[in-house]
């Protein structure tokens, strides 16, 4: 007999009423993210996402090993969807899906963590939380990362209540897939392993201890990769300020200033101080564990990355967009106790009023990093090219974002577009292009043969002026091409050197 079957028909009444408020949610959330999905230029990292998707088989794993493994389950999901379609709209709807399909993920989670009405509220101001629209429009894997850690939460906690084979492989598939889409997501599963310390023992299962050991043996891959890239690839990351995670504090809680931050800790507060009162004791039933479980789930992360970074500075703040669905779900469950229903209502208005106001703002300007205006500076370089011409981009791995623009036909020039004299490595690009250092020696042999030279850069500026990969290009098509003129764009600045008439 199918179990739906066995319940009452009230209760099958409220849960097809639950599902119908979720799709409502899910429509909802699904307009906010699919609006003005193209009216952003991709920046740097979105080009490079789709370079390495277009790889050759043989290039693509090379890249994934020695450089690009920590997002390379979005990696291998992107290289189908290219062929779908290639406009940037499409290429980000993909981690639109996966935002959406986050939304019934977050609900079931506060449901079987607490009650539906809890889920869904949370599921309510994730839909129009700003951050996680932020990232859902981006063509990078922070969508996906934290979709498969919602997942992997919720079979963390159905195995608790029941430990089927079915529960701990969906438990154990979706967090070794989450740790592939982003390596930061390695931090929630401790967090989970940490939270059984403060759980009743009869209530956790022993197989859990099994399971982790093919959980670490599924990542070992990661652990390699790790201990011979080391942090390399985040040399460029700053160390965190205080302003730094302010600014954070108010991005994850929806870009609604510091009204909102106030009342997401208030309702958190309001959901914690029940549970900690008058009790010293380290383990807690299921109910009481539950808090204690979102609590790590929030700040571990935070915490250790924080830590870490007083030697080697880490802390990203879109590395911990998986740390939203516990910020969501607590204040939810603080929004739910509320004696008042009416006092809880306004307060959650306040709160999607604030959140929305934050996605709007989105729209008009981004949040949390500067995007490069790369579709306006191809655009402009394509257009105004000439036979004949050279282009040279002083990060390697400028060229991807150009080459996505330059392949698609709306921005195609009328003529021939310019050589590319580094990164080239071939007629099709290669592993090589992303990761090599210029050949000054060699450049200097080959620039003469062109009378026109156009230097893209990106990431140039520094407190102290031009970094040096910069200057040395620059001098060394200045040596042969005297005259030059400048076209500057957010984040970019295009160069076109010429010889002397």
């Amino acid at each position: 007999m199918a179990e739906t079957s066995c319940l009452r028909p009230q209760q099958r009444t409220n849960s097809r009423r639950d599902w119908a408020i979720v799709a409502l949610i899910t429509g909802v959330a699904a307009v906010l993210r699919f609006h003005a999905l193209s009216s952003k230029s991709f920046w740097f990292d979105e080009g490079v996402s789709v370079a390495i998707a277009r790889l050759g088989w043989y290039d693509f794993a090379r890249i994934l090993w020695r450089r690009e493994a920590n997002m390379s389950l979005y990696y291998l999901l992107l290289r189908p969807w290219l062929h779908l379609g290639s406009s940037e709209a499409f290429i980000r709807s993909l981690s639109v899906l996966f935002a959406l399909a986050t939304i019934p993920a977050v609900y079931l989670l506060g449901r079987k963590l607490f009650d539906s009405r809890v889920g869904l509220i949370a599921a309510l101001l994730l839909a129009v939380n700003a951050y996680h629209v932020r990232y859902s429009q981006e063509a990078r894997s922070y969508a996906l990362m934290t979709f498969l850690c919602v997942l992997s939460s919720l079979y963390f906690v159905k195995t608790l209540e029941d430990p089927s084979r079915r529960n701990r492989a969906l438990y154990l598939v979706s967090s070794v897939l989450a740790v592939y889409a982003q390596f930061f997501a390695g931090l929630l599963i401790l967090a989970q392993w940490l939270s059984l310390r403060f759980l009743k023992k009869d209530e956790a299962p022993a197989s859990f201890r099994r399971d982790w050991r093919w959980f670490v043996l599924a990542i070992l891959l990661i652990a390699v990769f790790v201990g011979t890239t080391g942090a390399g690839p985040l040399r460029w990351v700053p160390r965190p300020s205080g302003r730094l995670l302010w600014d954070f504090a108010v991005s994850i809680c929806g870009e609604g200033g510091p009204l909102l931050v106030v009342a997401y800790m208030l309702a958190c507060l309001v959901s914690l101080a029940p549970q900690f009162r008058n009790t010293t004791e380290l383990r807690a039933p299921r109910q009481r564990w539950s808090y204690r479980f979102l609590l790590l789930w929030l700040f571990l992360p935070l915490a250790i990355t924080l830590a870490v970074s007083l030697a080697k500075p880490l802390f990203v703040a879109r590395y911990f967009t998986f740390c939203l669905p516990a910020l969501v779900i607590l204040a939810a469950a603080g929004l739910a106790q509320l004696r008042s229903r009416r006092v809880s209502a306004i307060v959650l208005l306040g709160m999607i009023a604030l959140s929305t106001r934050g996605t709007l703002a989105y729209y008009m300007r981004p949040f949390d990093l500067g995007r490069e205006d790369w579709r306006s500076a191809s655009r402009y370089l394509l257009t105004n090219a000439r036979p004949g011409d050279a282009v040279l981009f002083q990060v390697a791995m400028g060229r991807m974002p150009y080459e996505y623009y330059h392949s698609l036909l709306v921005l195609a020039p009328s003529g021939p577009a310019p050589v590319v004299l580094y990164p080239h490595h071939g007629d099709q690009i290669t592993f090589l292009d992303f990761v090599e250092k210029p050949d000054l020696h060699q450049l200097a042999k080959s620039l003469p043969q062109y009378p026109r030279v156009w230097l893209v850069l990106s990431y140039a500026e520094t407190p102290t002026g031009l970094d040096p990969n910069s200057q040395s290009l620059e001098s060394l098509i200045a040596a042969s091409h005297p005259a030059r003129e400048e076209q500057d764009f957010p984040g970019l600045q295009v160069l076109l050197f010429k010889q002397a008439e």
